[in-house]
């Protein structure tokens, strides 16, 4: 029997780690770490790090492996991501039943929490049709609490919900009718330049959230758009990745169509 323990270790700064999440890194028997390729090594070095702070000697056995890549260039978008987690699931059980082939408690390192837009989880239920597998969560913080507390705000306005999207959703469908609030993630292409360059739409903008080089940028949306492209660009360049996000906010909510 295998216990997977999907661990949300913050959103880069080993000190969001909880308690909770010590504990159940200094309960496994075996810690996965992926690597994503040279450009992403830092991705894999804090995941290194935070094991090397917290776990006990002697800790669990540690494995590295190597990350299967998405075809990015699939015109098919679900089926290229479906594939892609597919490979990734093989690969993890490649590595559990290497590490332990009498079975344990597997750990995986999860950037942010696994509960948002996080496919940990969806990969984790692909080896319960392999494995005799049990998995539990254990919550971090997340990219998005890193971010309004970066910049000072509340996520929300006071009596208004709160819209959480994707990059592709808001350049596919545009401005969510009757938000006031919108968190984008996982945008690759600058999908607030399609957006009407209204005065009365802010946006904050961080990148490596939550980490010792954060960058943050602030203000209306038509006035700090080419700088926070040419900003990202610059880190993406110095960095050879880059994980951001960010809040939009309207003063005024567009009326939904009768």
């Amino acid at each position: 029997m295998y216990t997977l323990s999907l661990i949300g270790i913050g959103a880069g700064n080993p000190k969001h780690l909880t308690l909770q999440a010590i504990d159940a890194l200094n309960g496994c028997d075996l810690i996965l770490i992926p690597r994503k390729g040279a450009q992403k090594d830092d991705l894999a070095a804090l995941r290194r790090e935070i094991c090397a702070q917290v776990l006990n000697d002697p800790g669990p056995d540690i494995r590295e492996f190597d990350l299967p890549q998405r075809d990015a260039d699939n015109p098919q978008y679900r089926d290229g991501v479906d594939d892609w987690h597919d490979a990734i699931a093989d690969a993890w059980l490649h590595e559990i039943r290497t590490g332990l082939p009498d079975g344990g408690r597997v750990g995986f390192l999860v950037w942010g929490d696994p509960s948002l837009y996080d496919s940990t989880m969806r990969i984790a239920e692909r080896l319960e049709t392999v494995l005799p597998l049990s998995v539990e969560i254990i919550p971090g913080i997340t990219s998005l609490q890193a971010l309004t507390a970066g910049h000072v705000i509340p996520l929300n306005t006071i009596g208004d919900a709160v819209t959480i999207t994707t990059g592709r959703q808001l350049r596919q469908h545009g401005w969510p009718t009757g938000a006031r609030t919108v968190a984008v993630m996982l945008d690759g292409t600058y999908a607030f330049q399609s957006l009407p360059q209204q005065p009365q739409t802010d946006i904050w903008w961080s990148a490596y959230a939550g980490m010792p080089n954060e960058i943050r940028i602030s203000g209306p949306l038509h006035k700090v758009t080419a700088k926070i492209i040419a900003t990202r660009a610059e880190a993406r360049a110095d960095h050879g990745w880059i994980m951001d996000i960010y809040l939009l906010r309207r003063d005024v909510v567009e009326p939904e169509c009768a």
